[in-house]
């Protein structure tokens, strides 16, 4: 008895021993994948926020340090000249070109999620003939390239009489697909009971969804107004071929007059790219917790 008690002990310390290990062990291997998944977003974060130092740099350095073969960061003589010159030449009205694109980004924002949200709605919810066919066929153009549809499109707002108007260049954006995927999803995810119970209550369809589903919807509508908003800020092609005025210019078609064959103003135009970066990043911080909700709230579902 006494030497089958003594041959025990070693035995439970080398367990123990190993389970140290086997412990130490998993804490290093998950120390290690953190520490490279930490240094691969470190360097993406870096590839992303370079470019933007940058652009902020250029646009407070003079002429003569645009071209220095030294890398700098910081300038050596800070100047407002390149955010003077662009606000006070009257060929490059930058105010009315920011109000013009914060007017048409804000506008079709709006419209896109009241309709994206009541068009979703019915997909996720009502049961109508041929709305699975027509849903499918609906998806099928998100495969489709966008410059397909645009000599369709503009022909369109032609016969419309609508060239040169701020509606010729709203109006196509209203119709994307995009969004009333993303927003009937997340419908669907919605647990039906809150609706039933609404329901009972006496609650009209519409009712339901403006005072039970949008509110719970939150997080997914503002992820799609961040995305709907930049592209309406950044869309380049369609407002040059609509708008023929260049006081009715965006910002970016605007801002591509700076270019010219010949010479292009670097300072001018790293100015005009940190004003057209300020809304959006304004946006994105304001809105930034419900985007974060909506991302943790599609990884929990199925």
């Amino acid at each position: 008895m006494a030497t089958s008690t003594h041959s025990r002990v070693p035995h439970n310390r080398l367990d123990a021993r190993q389970d140290v290990d086997l412990k130490r062990r998993r804490v290093l291997s998950m120390v290690t994948q953190r520490t490279l998944i930490y240094i691969i977003l470190v360097f993406i974060a870096l590839l992303i926020i370079l470019p933007m130092l940058w652009m902020l740099s250029t646009s407070f350095k003079p002429k003569a340090e645009w071209f220095l073969q030294d890398i700098r960061w910081i300038p050596k003589r800070f100047t407002w000249k390149n955010y003077s010159d662009l606000f006070s030449n009257p060929d490059t009205p930058i105010v009315r070109w920011f109000l013009n694109s914060l007017g048409i980004s804000a506008i079709s924002t709006g419209l896109i999620l009241f309709l994206d949200a009541l068009a979703a709605y019915a997909y996720a919810r009502l049961e109508f003939p041929g709305r699975k066919l027509i849903f499918t066929l609906m998806l099928a153009t998100l495969f489709m390239p966008g410059l397909m549809f645009l000599i369709p499109n503009f022909l369109t707002i032609y016969n419309m009489g609508l060239l040169n108007t701020y509606a010729g260049v709203i109006l196509p954006g209203l119709a994307g697909v995009f969004g009333v995927f993303f927003l009937s999803q997340f419908f669907q995810s919605i647990p039906k009971e809150l609706e039933e119970a609404a329901q009972i209550d006496g609650a009209t369809t519409f009712q339901i969804f403006y005072r039970v589903v949008l509110p719970l919807s939150k997080p997914a509508l503002a992820t799609l107004a961040v995305i709907t908003f930049l592209a309406s800020w950044n869309d380049f092609l369609w407002p040059l071929l609509i708008l023929q005025d260049p006081n009715m210019y965006t910002l970016p078609p605007g801002l591509s007059t700076l270019q010219s064959s010949y010479v292009t103003l670097y300072g001018p135009t790293m100015a005009a790219a940190v004003i057209v970066a300020i809304p959006v990043l304004i946006i994105y911080i304001a809105l930034q917790r419900f985007i974060v909700q909506s991302v943790a709230n599609a990884g929990l579902k199925g």
